[in-house]
């Protein structure tokens, strides 16, 4: 997945006119205007790096006299202690723009750190391991980046993408046979279709259909592993719910192609990395 530019600089617009509004009382009052200092970025924990020229262009927007050295890129691993890359500029707006950048790179680190774990986890498995739309809002764009950075792979950015019929979906319509017709006579012919199911007997309704993705929504190992058999390859399988750190080997080890996570976005745990300027 790429970013764009205009796109993130938005984002990094928003985040320092929420943080500084129309003055910072602080850094305004106590440092001179011409002061400019060095910063360093330096790894508290060990994972996967994400988001650095994200940070690093905060201060580029604040500070068009800044430069930056980074040390290590997206995607690789870092050890405590590492230094991740050093920011010269005016020392008002490297404090200015210190929250909002620690927060992105953070975040973004937190995800492909924990991604990376997940795919590790899996290794020599089929599966591969893909995000959902559990996303904060205005930050989908980083945080599916920051999943393609820890080695998995994006499910539909948003609705437009694929047609997915929900248990809410069929409820709402009466049926699954109803609803995926009523799809094809109205959806152009690239679009593909994915049906929840929640058991055996939903999954041969969906096959019967021609459906292209079936997700096992919440099922047993020893049923997903069954659902693999009946499959036998007409449709990409994916799992979904209650995929944790002590679940996932025996999820994949079914044999199913996806594993779905919601946590990779909506509650991963931010990485520690920490702004110091040089004396």
């Amino acid at each position: 997945m790429a970013l764009m530019q205009f796109q993130i600089d938005e984002l990094i617009k928003t985040a320092l006119n929420e943080d500084i509004n129309y003055v910072d009382v602080t850094t305004d009052y106590l440092v001179d205007a011409d002061k400019v200092s060095t910063a360093r970025y330096v790894a508290k924990a060990d994972g996967v790096l994400c988001g650095i020229d994200i940070a690093v262009r905060v201060f580029t927007l604040l500070d068009p006299t800044a430069t930056a050295e980074v040390y290590i890129r997206d995607g690789e691993k870092v050890k405590k202690g590492d230094i991740i890359a050093r920011i010269t500029c005016h020392t008002r707006e490297l404090l200015k723009g210190e929250r909002t950048a620690l927060n992105i790179v953070q975040h973004m680190s937190g995800i492909a750190t924990m991604t990376r774990e997940c795919v590790e986890l899996v290794a020599g498995t089929k599966a591969s391991i893909a995000d959902t739309r559990k996303t904060l809002p205005g930050l989908r764009q980083i945080q599916k980046y920051a999943v393609t950075v820890g080695g998995g792979k994006n499910h539909r950015y948003n609705l437009s993408d694929c047609a997915m019929l929900k248990d809410t979906h069929l409820d709402a319509y009466g049926s699954m046979s109803g609803a995926v017709k009523a799809l094809r006579e109205k959806m152009g012919h690239t679009v593909k279709i994915e049906v929840e199911v929640a058991n055996l007997d939903e999954l041969g309704e969906a096959l019967s259909l021609g459906v292209e993705i079936i997700m096992l929504d919440n099922m047993s190992n020893e049923d997903m592993a069954q659902a693999v058999k009946i499959t036998n390859g007409k449709a990409l399988l994916e799992a979904s719910g209650n995929v944790t750190a002590e679940t996932i080997r025996g999820i994949a080890e079914t044999g199913v192609d996806i594993i779905s996570l919601g946590a990779l976005t909506h509650s991963v745990k931010a990485f520690d990395i920490s702004m110091k300027i040089d004396k």
